[in-house]
């Protein structure tokens, strides 16, 4: 509340600052009720995740545009509480360089002695230096005996990725995270560098992604083999837009994406994933890339994948997702009021409420408590599937989502038979999202080659983030040891949760 001696002497000036206080409590106001909105209201299955982060990410700057204006405002600064907003800021990482800046009271009391050290107050906030180029010179003297003729000694030159070139590994590093993980074209890359007065050609940069993605090559093959010897995995593909050699236009590829991601069960193998680009959809793309594996391999509906159940060993066997089955029902209600979807919807939520209490518990618990609790859901489930089918058209949209859900019921249902398995596809999905949004921003790849190029390095930085080891730092120590000639037999040791075990 105003005090009275801070009072405007015009009642002119003090309705003026009433007007601006509602005015900013208005839009306030409408503000958060948007920001509530885009968080917690129903949003669709189909929203891109990058458009639901930029609408809330918009919403929260406004919001804090306007506390700053009010903060501003002098006219309103007397009724302001004294007392600072609390905001969660987080911590910083240890790892961090301190520069540490102290600032000294006068040590002189007024009485004319030396004041000593009591205590301090210490605060840390978050400094960034934007991106420096520096040069590295290498100098190598060359010596020589004047008494005999033994000679000249010199140490031989450190050898590079690019020999003879100019960058360093961890220049080529920060190129390939730019790139595949912060999604910044090699155009644009160029463009930032040439801000700081360093003039490289869009070319240039192209030619040393294309080296590393091959003397990165091993590492990714040793990756995909690791993968493929686990006895469960994840697969789903997306398209991969390639332009389309003297057609002039684009042709559709795919990436195909194999995921192994044990932590839900607490199983010892670190998760990762593996990218592979292929010309095509074609379930026979899939069991190439699945040459050596054999197991329980979770996918979508897509029915390419029945391709692997021919095989003469029968070494494979398919669970299906529920989120797919989920979806379905989804879009119906959409549309419509569909009260069978809706009740499906219902039965699907019981089952993933019971999969939340048992995510990182072993695959034994989770098999006797998906056996107590949600067998009884699933048989509820499929006979009330069957009557839900005989009380609709086949052709409707509502008899078309059941019809989807009972084609794939035995593999819907395996996860009750296994702890291992997880409820849907989601944990492989995750990890295209971000080649969607390279994809995105790149438009298109420019040639096959250089779509499985993108396979590569996006395999080991996005296998780095599941693992939470900082990709820059992991490229550049791989690039280092491979060019210090790190032997091939020891190529597991350049895998990213091997690295995480050295640093």
């Amino acid at each position: 509340m105003t005090t009275p001696d801070k009072l405007p002497d015009d009642i002119a000036e003090l309705k003026a600052i009433i007007r601006a206080q509602q005015d900013q409590n208005a839009r306030l106001e409408a503000l958060v009720a948007s920001f509530k909105k885009a968080l917690f209201g129903a949003k669709s299955e189909k929203i891109n995740p990058a458009q639901y982060e930029l609408e809330l990410e918009d919403i929260e700057t406004a919001i804090a545009q306007v506390e700053a204006e009010i903060d501003a405002d002098e006219r309103t600064a007397p009724v302001r509480s004294p007392k600072q907003r609390q905001a969660n800021r987080g911590s910083l990482p240890k790892h961090l360089e301190r520069v540490e800046v102290v600032i000294e009271p006068e040590l002189s009391c007024g009485c004319g002695a030396e004041r000593h050290v009591i205590g301090e107050d210490v605060s840390e906030r978050l400094d960034i230096i934007p991106a420096q180029f520096r040069v590295i010179v290498t100098r190598r003297p060359k010596y020589a005996c004047r008494s005999c003729e033994g000679g000249i000694a010199q140490v031989p030159a450190p050898t590079h990725i690019i020999a003879g070139g100019m960058p360093t590994e961890a220049t080529l590093a920060h190129v390939l995270v730019s790139k595949y993980a912060d999604h910044l074209p090699l155009y644009r890359q160029a463009q930032i560098y040439s801000r700081q007065g360093i003039d490289l050609d869009r070319s240039t940069l192209a030619a040393w992604v294309g080296k590393s993605a091959f003397e990165l090559t091993p590492v990714y093959e040793a990756l995909l083999t690791d993968l493929k010897r686990s006895t469960k995995l994840f697969m789903d593909e997306t398209p991969a837009p390639v332009l389309a050699p003297g057609r002039k236009r684009t042709k559709t590829g795919y990436f195909w994406a194999l995921a192994r991601d044990d932590r839900p069960w607490d199983g010892e193998d670190p998760p990762g994933v593996a990218f592979s680009y292929a010309p095509g959809r074609s379930g026979q793309h899939a069991d190439t890339i699945l040459k050596g594996f054999s197991g329980i391999l979770q996918v979508d509906g897509y029915a390419g994948y029945n391709r692997l159940l021919k095989r003469p060993a029968q070494d494979v066997t398919l669970a299906y997702c529920w989120a797919h089955a989920r979806r379905k029902l989804h879009e119906v209600t959409k549309s419509t009021s569909a009260p069978i979807a809706q009740e499906g919807l219902a039965q699907i939520q019981a089952l993933y409420r019971i999969e939340k209490d048992l995510r990182g518990q072993s695959a034994d618990r989770r098999h006797a408590a998906r056996q107590e609790h949600a067998k009884p859901i699933i048989d509820d489930f499929e006979l009330w599937l069957a009557k839900s089918r005989a009380r609709v058209s086949a052709k409707s949209p509502t008899g078309e989502a059941l019809k989807y859900i009972a084609k794939y019921w035995e593999g819907l249902c395996r996860f009750l038979e296994d702890g291992r398995i997880e409820v849907d596809n989601n944990p492989v999905e995750r990890t295209i999202r971000p080649i969607a949004l390279n994809r995105k921003n790149a438009l298109f790849a420019g040639h096959d080659a250089g779509a499985q190029n993108w396979a590569v390095i996006a395999s080991l930085i996005e296998t780095c983030k599941l693992n939470r080891i900082e990709p820059h730092s992991y490229l550049s120590a791989v690039l280092a040891a491979i060019a210090g000639g790190h032997k091939q037999t020891g190529i597991k040791e350049l895998l990213p949760w091997s690295y995480a075990k050295t640093v």
